[in-house]
């Protein structure tokens, strides 16, 4: 399918930035970090994904890492350090055939209780901490988005995401911020070259990339290719093309001062849902962040108070619920829907809780197979080699989530 730039490509673009923009902006603040280089590199990952896959396959940060970052108020270095070592790491397992590997052992059970688990934890997130966040103006703010976003959701001709932005522009430019002050901002900025020292790799490999890994398995690598075979089957995406994106990204993004950033299952399900269908949702979204990195980021500060987070609080809650809905498919089986729930809860409610549900969940999967070699849940044979990256089950159909 050809890159297409429409309507509905524009409202898909803006529908993982209520995960992204958060965390991008605590990044930045938490580990001083050079606003354009940030903000450049972060846009620039998202056009290498939508050039390189023709669907909405987004960049996003490093969740595990960026709450580490924010908590911890980790620095820069380490930071860039981690994104190396990281990189480093998925390289060694897409070259080996490890990620191919697991890809095979971890059912598709698990992996639907991983996508769960992080529904659960997107909506609780917006609904918690986004949509309080302006008192009572933003509950007013957050309820007009989200009426929006019930009445025009999967509606191809009025696609809501850009409307929904547009509210939260408009509401800033009233009661937030002056237009003077993003022109007073403007210049040309570029990322700042680095080189990560072998001690920074080092330690951001032991603080921020050991915890990540489990998350990046799961969500990033497994959990991905499963929603875009759900939503995109004639792609027929492999673990290994993922974990190599994924590895070069990281691979790139520290020597420019850049965030480290992965895929994500959640972000698809995000651009899926306000209608994106080609990776043009991901280029104009990337383009929005080489904009204020190149021209705007002196006015950082300004700028932040253009996406209000009441109303990234419903996109990211409406992201979330769709993601959890992925798990429709399990539900005509207890095994299955056993398996699916106990992993979802290990991952939202345990420290370290991705990596626990990934191997408990499995190892749940592997005892109950009996059940769910009949459902089509886990393959009863060995995966023939050409085609070991897709699994012969029931999937549901594209247009299911819009």
């Amino acid at each position: 399918m050809p890159i297409r730039f429409d309507r509905n490509e524009f409202s898909g673009a803006f529908g993982d930035i209520g995960t992204d923009f958060a965390l991008v902006t605590g990044i930045i603040l938490a580990a001083h970090l050079d606003v354009a280089s940030a903000l450049i590199m972060f846009g620039l990952m998202q056009v290498l994904t939508g050039l390189m896959y023709g669907i909405p396959m987004p960049a996003q940060p490093l969740k595990a890492m960026a709450v580490l970052v924010i908590a911890q108020k980790i620095s820069g270095s380490i930071l860039f350090g981690a994104g190396l070592a990281i990189g480093m790491v998925m390289l060694l397992l897409s070259v080996t055939g490890a990620i191919d590997w697991l890809a095979r052992v971890v059912p598709r059970v698990v992996i639907r209780g991983i996508q769960l688990g992080l529904g659960i934890q997107l909506a609780l997130i917006a609904l918690r901490d986004y949509v309080p966040a302006e008192g009572r103006a933003g509950y007013i703010l957050a309820a007009v988005a989200f009426a929006v976003a019930v009445a025009l959701l999967g509606n191809r001709k009025f696609p809501p995401a850009a409307l929904i932005i547009g509210l939260g522009i408009v509401y800033a430019c009233i009661f937030k911020i002056h237009a003077a002050d993003l022109v007073h901002g403007f210049g040309i900025s570029l990322p700042r070259l680095n080189v990560p020292s072998h001690s920074a790799v080092w330690q951001g490999f032991v603080l921020l990339a050991l915890p990540q890994i489990p998350l990046s398995l799961g969500n990033s690598i497994l959990a991905t290719r499963q929603v875009a075979e759900d939503l995109f089957p004639a792609k027929q995406l492999t673990v290994r093309k993922i974990g190599l994106t994924y590895s070069l990204m990281n691979l790139v993004n520290p020597f420019f001062s850049g965030i480290p950033t992965c895929h994500g299952s959640g972000g698809m399900v995000g651009h899926y849902t306000f209608g994106a269908r080609t990776g043009g949702s991901v280029l104009i979204y990337g383009s929005i962040y080489l904009i204020l990195g190149l021209f705007f980021s002196r006015a950082f500060g300004t700028a932040l108070y253009l996406f209000p987070l009441p109303v990234l609080g419903v996109i990211l809650f409406i992201e979330g619920v769709n993601l959890a809905l992925l798990v429709r498919d399990t539900a005509s089986s207890r095994s299955a829907l056993a398996v699916v729930l106990l992993t979802a809860l290990m991952c939202v409610g345990l420290p370290y809780g991705y990596v626990v549900g990934l191997v408990a969940g499995t190892a749940l999967a592997h005892l109950a197979k009996r059940n769910l070699v009949r459902l089509g849940c886990l393959p009863s044979a060995p995966i023939p080699e050409e085609a070991q990256d897709s699994v012969d089950s029931p999937r549901p159909k594209a247009g299911n989530l819009s």
